[in-house]
């Protein structure tokens, strides 16, 4: 009989602890007790955290439906589902995770379209994502920030000339339904396809006819590759269109906190530069208001809840061009937000204006005159200005804004058909030139140096004896003229202030091209009062020096 050692047992229990691998479950677990309009209440939950993400387990099909928590009340715990809220019933499980609610992020992610969860919908197979971030995230403070300095072109005359966008800031896109509001975001996507930014556009409450015709205009362009699609329609939960924004400010923040490879950014290591376009953030507050009134939060101010300010700008806050020691990284937030009847007085919209650091304000009015994009230069504004600007564009469009407040004013006041002075009808005829300069086509995106020259040309009065009509032929043919025939001319705008040389080389150039373009494109009449209310004529040089318009049609 053989015996056995107190050695021998003693390192064979050994063996067969190191093989345990067994985990500690910390996870809390409790039942459902009220599930309704996909909002579930579970009592029991003593550890569980705000914005946490739950785990719910139907009795009756297995499936796993996850949620969030929103309301921590003393009795138990408010949370909105995600996906199948249907399959959720009274007494189900629900069990904690531990975490709190995130989202995978990384490079794998360009050129597809997801959902707020961060789940592939368009039919591309799985996402091989190596990082995850919460979807709600603190924003830097001040002292690891820097102020906005570099451009984001949109490629829009009227808005990189007037209202500048620059990188790490919030400009607010503001109108009425249907006036192009959606068309000026996706042109500025358009128009990085070129540069080293990231383009995120988040659908919120869209149809998905929508989106799928913008991920099909963005394929078309090239810029699919670099762009990722964060859909939540109009046929999702409320839920779903709530964090919406908040995954695709989630996906931005990868690229701007890491650099190429995924590593943290720092002073070697540049941060990356990201676009994200948020369309709408009206439906969002609208999907946050449902959300509320079914967790039974008192109503505020046209039934949103208290916290509706506090929901979009720490949102918006999250845009920002972080300090050189964090990488110089920047996210740019272009917000959309849709009026009624023109009323920017409204609770949302008072709301983001006070947010964001400008917004870009569309009127129907000039938009069904023709007027595209239909941007109202007189109260749209960029809180960061020259600033995103370059020098040569900050120098030549000193006076513009002047001239078309005083076109509009004029343009009233000639409405009554009395007799107009010269200086009146020359800044009728100028003004009216200006107007027809700044009309732009969809994805007819203009070069910044091309932008700089055709506000140049009209700046010196070479558009005002051109037919309305023929101005935007007038401005992309001069851009196609200084191409291949002053191409060193062209950008050296780039370079800093146009100097007396450069500005008098610009000249003789644009006036050869006129040459040319008027040999091709004679004039039919001379429209120097172009208000056709007025139909007067200018018969006397105006005041300032201008050279005289002879009305002769050549």
């Amino acid at each position: 009989m053989e015996t056995i050692s107190s050695e021998k047992i003693m390192s064979t229990l050994r063996e067969e602890l190191a093989q345990i691998n067994a985990t500690v479950d910390r996870q809390e677990a409790s039942v459902v007790t009220e599930v309704a309009d996909g909002i579930a209440r579970i009592s029991g939950l003593k550890t569980a955290m705000a914005g946490e993400l739950l785990k719910f387990t139907s009795s009756t099909t297995g499936l796993d439906v996850y949620g969030l928590v929103q309301n921590l009340d003393q009795d138990d715990v408010g949370a909105v589902l995600f996906g199948d809220a249907e399959e959720i019933k009274e007494g189900d499980e629900c069990r904690t995770t531990g975490r709190v609610m995130d989202i995978p992020v990384g490079h794998a992610m360009l050129g597809r379209v997801v959902n707020p969860l961060g789940q592939p919908i368009d039919g591309l197979g799985p996402i091989n994502s190596t990082h995850r971030r919460p979807i709600e995230f603190k924003a830097p403070g001040i002292m690891e920030r820097q102020p906005v300095c570099e451009p984001v072109q949109t490629g829009l005359l009227a808005i990189d000339a007037m209202v500048p966008i620059g990188r790490g800031q919030r400009e607010l896109i503001i109108g009425d339904r249907k006036t192009g509001k959606t068309a000026i975001a996706i042109d500025a996507i358009v128009n990085q396809r070129e540069t080293d930014m990231i383009c995120i556009y988040v659908a919120i409450g869209q149809k998905a006819s929508t989106v799928a015709a913008i991920r099909e205009s963005l394929a078309q362009h090239g810029v699919l590759d670099k762009t990722v699609i964060v859909s939540a329609t109009a046929a999702e939960s409320a839920p779903m269109q709530y964090i919406a924004p908040m995954a695709g400010a989630a996906i931005g923040e990868y690229f701007m906190y890491n650099d190429a490879h995924g590593n943290p950014a720092d002073a070697e290591h540049p941060g990356g530069h990201v676009l994200v376009v948020y369309d709408d953030l009206s439906k969002q507050a609208v999907a946050y208001r449902q959300m509320s009134l079914t967790l039974h939060r008192p109503p505020g101010r046209e039934a949103y809840p208290g916290d509706i300010f506090y929901l979009h700008s720490r949102l918006l806050e999250r845009a920002c061009k972080l300090s050189d020691a964090l990488g110089g990284g920047s996210l740019t937030a272009l917000p959309i937000i849709e009026t009624q009847e023109g009323d920017v007085s409204a609770y949302i919209p008072t709301n983001v204006i006070s947010i964001t650091d400008g917004q870009i304000y569309l009127q129907s009015n000039l938009f069904f005159q023709g007027q595209r994009p239909a941007v109202d230069v007189g109260i749209s504004v960029s809180r960061v200005g020259g600033d995103a600007q370059i020098k040569a564009m900050k120098q030549v469009v000193g006076t513009l804004r002047l001239d078309l407040a005083a076109y509009r004013e004029k343009q009233a006041f000639s409405q009554f058909g009395s007799d107009l002075d010269a200086t009146t009808q020359y800044q009728l005829n100028h003004g009216a030139h200006v107007m027809e300069m700044l009309k732009q086509q969809r994805f007819s995106a203009l070069d910044v140096r091309d932008q700089v020259i055709a506000i140049f040309a009209a700046k010196e009065d070479f558009l005002d004896d051109i037919d309305l009509e023929n101005v935007t032929l007038f401005r992309d043919g001069l851009a196609k003229y200084m191409v291949e025939h002053s191409p060193k001319l062209r950008s050296s705008v780039m370079n800093g202030k146009i100097d007396d040389a450069t500005a008098s080389r610009l000249r003789a150039r644009i006036a050869r091209f006129k040459k040319l373009f008027l040999a091709e494109h004679p004039n039919r009449r001379r429209m120097e009062d172009v208000e056709q209310a007025a139909e007067q004529t200018v018969s006397a040089p105006p005041e300032g020096g201008h050279e005289p318009l002879d009305g002769q049609g050549q």
